[in-house]
Parts: C-alpha cells; sequence; structure tokens
C-alpha cells in the first residue's frame, strides 16, 4: 500500500500534497508549474509507492461547474491514461483556498508568506487530501 497524494490543478500552479506512508497525516509538499505537472508525478512515481491521486474538483456552490471544470476532467483523463495503476479519484474543493489562507494565518505564517500563491495552493492541496482521508475513514 502506498501513498495518496493530492492535487489542487490550476491552469498556471499546481499544488500538491501527500500522506506519510501510514496515511495518517496529509501534508503539504510542493506547487509545481502545472505544465511540468505530469514530469513531476511520473518522477515522484518513479520513487514512492502511490496507490491513489486525488484531484480537487472546482464547483461553484450551488455545484454548477465552473471555468476550471474541464480543465481539471481532462487533467484527470490524462492521469487516468498515463498512469493506469493508479486509482484517480476527485474531491470537492470549494473553500479550499480560503481555509488555506486561514489555517496559514493561524499557524503563524507570515503575511508576506501568505501572499505567495504557490503557498496557498500547496495548503490547499493539502485540506483536499485531509477532506479525501476524513471522508473514506482513513483518519
Amino acid at each position: 500500500m502506498g501513498r495518496i497524494i493530492a492535487l489542487d490543478y490550476g491552469l498556471k500552479r499546481t499544488g500538491i500534497a501527500a500522506t506519510d506512508p501510514l496515511k495518517i497525516i496529509a501534508s503539504p509538499m510542493e506547487t509545481v508549474q502545472t505544465p511540468k505537472l505530469l514530469q513531476f508525478l511520473k518522477d515522484y512515481l518513479l520513487k514512492e509507492e502511490v496507490e491513489t491521486v486525488v484531484v480537487g474538483m472546482p464547483k461553484t456552490l450551488d455545484d454548477q461547474d465552473t471555468h476550471a471544470t474541464a480543465a481539471v476532467r481532462n487533467l484527470i483523463k490524462k492521469l487516468k491514461e498515463k498512469f493506469p495503476s493508479v486509482n484517480i479519484v476527485e474531491e470537492d474543493e470549494r473553500y479550499t483556498s480560503k481555509m488555506a489562507l486561514d489555517a496559514m494565518i493561524a499557524g503563524g505564517m507570515k503575511k508576506k508568506d501568505r501572499r505567495k500563491k504557490e503557498n496557498v495552493d500547496k495548503v490547499s492541496a493539502a485540506l483536499i487530501l485531509q477532506s479525501y482521508l476524513e471522508s473514506h475513514g482513513s483518519l
């Protein structure tokens, strides 16, 4: 059994989070430029055993698609083609950016660091992963 990783996909950057090998803790990992995402994942999967990739699915408050939903669905299709042995699932990502900012404030992160979108992206990915773990009884 491997780790679970989560992606907060964006057109420019993608935040990435991962569990520990026991799948207890969801931690922000890094943010990569989206055009380099598939290569990053390929390299990561060569180093680490990953059983599931959780992709944050953007929806509006009334459960409608957003401007980014089609791009995320396209990413999921590519991931399933490129990594057929890995379980690819989606998880609701509503409110994660706001929750990430709140978590960074509560954690004492300096204002200049909170302004860096890449920090928000990887913390958002960790929140998506945390939500997945909680809803699937992994925690």
